[in-house]
């Protein structure tokens, strides 16, 4: 009886191993590699996995509920519909975020840089706590905090969307202001 089960998963074992190890190159190429065809190149994302080396990420300008200055990398999902989220933003040295909350849980991870977070509904630098890189951290909804960057710094930040920030003073929300 025991050599029959050991066979059975053996077989089993052996079948998943091949099943995982089959190529897959006409599905996908995967993410941040190149599918070259008579046209043009283009960067394929597989909708099962994805795996991105530094020069793989693509930074974009941030969205306009942040100050100027920012980039933003989406790695998984897209933070402004429903789902699960991941995305990196870069922040230039002294750059700030004016007292905010979000709508939902957001999880934080300082990759590099130290990025300084503080509690209120007051930018007080004083009472702020430094967050080196290697910090995770996570903030309950409607959690009100702010944050400045000390060096270039890069956070991971991943949840469920919509990623939604809403200014404490609407008069520090960059969307309502003139350029």
């Amino acid at each position: 009886m025991k050599r029959m089960l050991r066979a059975a998963l053996a077989i089993a074992f052996a079948f998943s191993l091949i099943a995982w190890a089959t190529p897959q190159a006409k599905k996908d190429t995967g993410a941040g590699t190149k599918k070259t065809s008579a046209k043009k190149e283009t960067a394929t994302k597989p909708a099962d996995h994805g795996l991105f080396t530094p020069g793989d990420i693509k930074w974009v300008d941030a969205p306009n509920a942040l100050p100027t200055g920012a980039k933003l990398a989406v790695l998984e999902g897209n933070p402004f519909q429903p789902g699960p989220y991941t995305m990196r933003l870069k922040m230039p040295d002294g750059y700030q975020i004016m007292p905010h909350y979000h709508l939902r849980t957001e999880h934080v991870t300082v990759v590099s840089g130290a990025f300084n977070l503080g509690m209120g509904e007051k930018f007080d630098k004083s009472a702020a706590l430094a967050m080196p890189a290697g910090t995770f951290g996570f903030l309950a909804p409607k959690m009100k905090h702010y944050a400045w960057s000390t060096g270039e710094t890069i956070l991971q930040l991943h949840g469920i969307g919509p990623w939604e920030l809403v200014y404490v003073n609407p008069a520090d929300d960059p969307r309502g202001q003139k350029k």
